[in-house]
């Protein structure tokens, strides 16, 4: 690629200060300076964020959905750097349109040459559509779609409709991997003009014992008739077939029974054979696969396991109806294993959140106190999580309720309830979970 002296030397005074802004936060022990750079580096020039794609060897991938971004990002990241690649990542998180190019800005030289056969970026739902544009990726993973943060978002058929606009748009070449058990990102691949390749599961012993409150797309996206399910896996997320007009599961390219999966929880399962099925695409051999995901370690915040005053902590992310109530599920069989009778919910209303908290409401808490033991709650929506908590426990119900205003005092009042040799299991809501691990590592994500 060819760029003007002009261009050039704006890149190189992009990058110089974007660099420099990187040490300072770094040095001062800020954070992680994820963002930050990559904002300011974006107003000294605002084409930097296509110029820096477009040196990348091999390609860009983007990870795009609700839940499971920066788990699936990671475990694919593992996967071809185990092969060898060499791979630029917004590992922390930040998957807005600063947080991509501060990642690409930290594979760069002084005078902007970038270094990395693939750029692995897991992108915000509702920026995919924007960043298209400025950078066409060879691959694109659509995990999931449900309702989250409807204040910023929209409903599910919005984003889709979004998606599937500036998708068909690309080249050709372009390869489209998605979740086939979702009906909506089942329905928008069948029209797209790219390959594309579906991920899902054919584990009818898994299935959930009836669909749950917060569900989603129930509906057929083609005709509007409901849809039947032969049973449903996580939300929505199932095998289905529309009796009216047809429309059924899209056929899987790969088979979910000959991979393990990576952490706990059902919704792991789904980030698992995505980055398998991306990783085969790319030519990493199934020894490597498997050796990954046995040996993967969470990434912050999500599954991640921490021993603070030599107790075990797990913190899952949960910042959706669905998302909390898979984490809900997946703590009750660790319950059931014998595992951790104290639970840590932090609910908080800050942009990174959404401000509307009233999705909490969608969430079967009854499935959490119904087990007894102790619940604390914190966040700045301490009372409304409470309220929600209160509301869950029947009559006779043996569950401790703790409301703690203060996360730090919160956080040291579950440990004192987390008996020796259990798990405190924390869910916290995205601005939650970084003021959680703030609190537990000293560091924050900046």
């Amino acid at each position: 690629m060819r760029i003007s002296f002009f261009d050039r030397f704006r890149l190189g005074v992009a990058v110089a200060v974007a660099k420099t802004v990187t040490a300072l936060v770094r040095s001062l022990r800020l954070g992680a300076a994820s963002v930050l750079p990559g904002e300011i580096a974006r107003r000294l020039h605002p084409n930097l964020l296509q110029l820096l794609s477009r040196q990348v060897k091999h390609g860009v991938i983007f990870i795009a959905g609700t839940n499971g971004k920066t788990t699936t990002s990671l475990l694919l990241r593992t996967m071809l750097e185990r092969q060898g690649w060499r791979i630029a990542h917004n590992a922390a998180g930040a998957n807005l349109v600063n947080g991509l190019m501060t990642a690409l800005l930290a594979n760069t030289n002084l005078i902007g040459q970038l270094s990395a056969d693939y750029a692995i970026l897991e992108v915000d739902e509702n920026i995919l559509p924007k960043v298209l544009p400025s950078i066409q990726p060879k691959f694109i993973l659509c995990l999931n779609l449900f309702r989250d943060q409807l204040d910023r978002y929209g409903e599910v058929d919005t984003i889709s409709q979004r998606w599937k606009d500036a998708i068909a748009q690309l080249p050709k070449e372009t390869v489209v991997i998605l979740n086939g058990d979702d009906p909506t990102l089942s329905y928008l691949g069948q029209q797209l003009p790219q390959r594309v390749l579906s991920f899902g599961l054919s584990e009818p012993e898994a299935y959930l014992d009836e669909i749950p409150h917060a569900v989603d797309s129930i509906y057929c996206p083609r005709c509007g008739h409901s849809l039947d399910y032969q049973g449903v896996y996580l939300s929505h997320q199932g095998d289905f077939h529309c009796p009216s007009c047809g429309f059924e599961k899209s056929k899987l390219a790969i088979d979910s029974r000959k991979w393990p999966q990576i952490l706990i929880g059902i919704y792991n399962k789904y980030n698992t054979l995505a980055a398998v099925l991306a990783a085969q695409e790319i030519g990493v051999d199934a020894d490597t696969l498997l050796d990954t995901i046995k040996n993967f370690h969470a990434a912050f915040g999500r599954s991640e396991e921490l021993e603070v005053a030599g107790k075990k902590v797990r913190i899952l992310l949960s910042k959706n109806p669905v998302a909390l109530n898979e984490t809900i599920r997946a703590v009750n069989q660790q319950r059931s294993n014998g595992g951790s009778s104290t639970t840590l919910m932090v609910l908080n209303d800050r942009t990174p959140d959404g401000t509307d908290v009233s999705w909490i409401w969608d969430v079967d808490t009854e499935k959490l106190v119904e087990k007894g033991g102790t619940v604390v709650v914190s966040g700045d929506r301490v009372y409304d999580m409470a309220l929600r908590i209160r509301y869950s426990q029947a009559e006779g119900n043996v569950c401790k309720l703790i409301v703690k205003e203060d996360l730090q005092d919160a956080i040291a009042t579950a440990l004192e309830h987390t008996p020796t040799g259990e798990t405190l299991h924390i869910l916290p809501t995205y601005s939650a979970m970084l003021e959680v691990r703030g609190i537990l590592t000293g560091r924050q994500i900046l």
